[in-house]
């Protein structure tokens, strides 16, 4: 299983990465928009872990490269506000699967990641 994470805090998405790694990922973790589209035009990647609100770029221009890239990569979203809270999303971003927030714990992360790099 391949895991792109894209989070600009560094502290949280190592979190994130140790526990995938643990189940056995290939994890790498980027946090801006231009750093994960150039890891998408050369990488395959099964999931991409993304956080909603980046500080350099636009999550949703990575997922819609991602679904033009890398069609059979899924996105999970992770959010730390009411954006999107409708689910909405789900109509913007067709490789979107998932929207969690940024607090679930990183147990549980790794259980939707698990899920939908298998599905």
């Amino acid at each position: 299983m391949r895991v792109l994470i894209v989070h600009g805090e560094a502290g949280l998405a190592g979190i994130w990465a140790a526990h995938l790694r643990r189940g056995g990922a290939v994890v790498d973790c980027v946090g801006a928009q231009e750093d994960a589209v150039r890891h998408l035009s050369t990488h395959p990647v099964d999931v991409v872990l993304l956080s909603l609100t980046l500080s350099q770029g636009s999550a949703l221009a990575i997922a819609d490269y991602a679904s033009y890239r890398r069609p059979d990569t899924r996105v999970i979203f992770v959010n730390n506000t009411q954006f999107f809270s409708d689910g909405s999303i789900f109509n913007h971003v067709s490789n979107a699967r998932a929207m969690m927030p940024e607090d679930t714990p990183p147990e549980d992360l790794t259980a939707m990641v698990e899920h939908y790099a298998t599905h």
